[in-house]
């Protein structure tokens, strides 16, 4: 429920005519469990496209199975390149663009990776971020509605200045001596500024498997909903996150991040963006954590077409599509 039931009530979705009830489990099993189901809902409904949605392991499997059928397949956030192959989400993009038929860019850097890859130009179509359209709806409710119904509105009042932190990726979790270190970063940045923290399952997991935790001025959370998570990062100091997706929502609000990652799918973040990219050094953490509390941080600015009429864009094409 934490990761998955909160998110269709969150953001208003209808419920799922298919579920495909794959689970989770090693890369390997559940993008099997994933083509299996898959390959019958195809059988069933015989769909005229599959439209897939970034880099995750049914991104790459819907693609496949749809492709082996003779579905055509259409990639929103296509081009997008970290160019980082011990990344599976890498893997994911890159197999999957090398078997699209339609490709949806959300930045400039992805136009550059397809045609440099070969895709026809009449197939490539920027049209901005599905994503940005929901963060402007979610504000937008979240002015209306406010913390009504938030498991922690009182937090927020309470700590007034605070940081926010995402942190779940396999390369920051699951070693230790990495793991060790970005905790005892965090730990440090926390004698400045207390920071809010959701835990991903994942990341809890490996906390207690390696006897870590993190000192108190840290606030660790359970997972939370997209618009309670929301609602406390975009008034944060500062945001620090190993995520894709944070990375270019604090962007489109103009919120400094503080990337714990070696690289970036999303250049376009940092090049007009509010992001930094600092790696897993302590001492590069402290220092964007100094010029951020200081104010040493770029305003940037919102990338072309984050306006919140990306999913019209998509619309427009599909209906024209043959």
């Amino acid at each position: 429920y934490e990761m998955s039931r909160t998110f269709f009530e969150d953001l208003e979705l209808p419920e799922p005519h298919v579920y495909l009830n794959a689970g989770s489990g090693t890369h390997a099993e559940q993008t099997a469990r994933i083509m299996t189901a898959y390959e019958a809902a195809c059988m069933e409904e015989k769909p005229d496209m599959t439209l897939v949605v970034g880099d995750v392991n049914s991104t790459l499997a819907c693609s496949v199975v749809s492709k082996k059928l003779g579905i055509a397949v259409a990639h929103v956030e296509a081009g997008l390149r970290s160019f980082d192959m011990t990344m599976p989400e890498e893997i994911n993009r890159v197999v999957t663009d090398s078997i699209s038929d339609l490709f949806f860019v959300t930045e400039e850097s992805g136009l550059e990776n397809l045609r440099r890859e070969g895709k026809p130009e009449e197939r490539i179509h920027f049209v901005g971020h599905v994503m940005i359209d929901n963060l402007f709806h979610q504000l937008a409710v979240l002015e209306k509605n406010g913390a009504n119904g938030f498991a922690h509105a009182r937090l927020k009042d309470e700590l007034g200045e605070y940081a926010f932190m995402t942190l779940h990726r396999p390369a920051n979790v699951d070693d230790p001596a990495v793991l060790t270190r970005l905790v005892d970063a965090v730990n440090q940045v926390a004698e400045r500024l207390p920071i809010v923290f959701p835990v991903h399952p994942r990341t809890r997991g490996r906390l207690e498997a390696f006897g870590l935790s993190f000192s108190e001025r840290v606030h660790c959370l359970p997972p939370l909903g997209f618009r309670e998570s929301l609602w406390f990062w975009k008034d944060a100091r500062f945001v620090l996150t190993d995520s894709g997706g944070l990375q270019e929502e604090t962007t489109a609000l103009g919120v400094p991040c503080i990337t714990l990652r070696e690289n970036t799918e999303r250049p376009i973040t940092c090049e007009l963006g509010t992001n930094r990219l600092v790696g897993r050094d302590p001492d590069k953490i402290l220092a964007a954590v100094e010029d951020a509390m200081n104010g040493c941080w770029p305003k940037g600015k919102r990338p072309p077409l984050w306006d919140g009429r990306a999913a019209e864009r998509i619309v427009k094409v599909l209906q024209t599509w043959k």
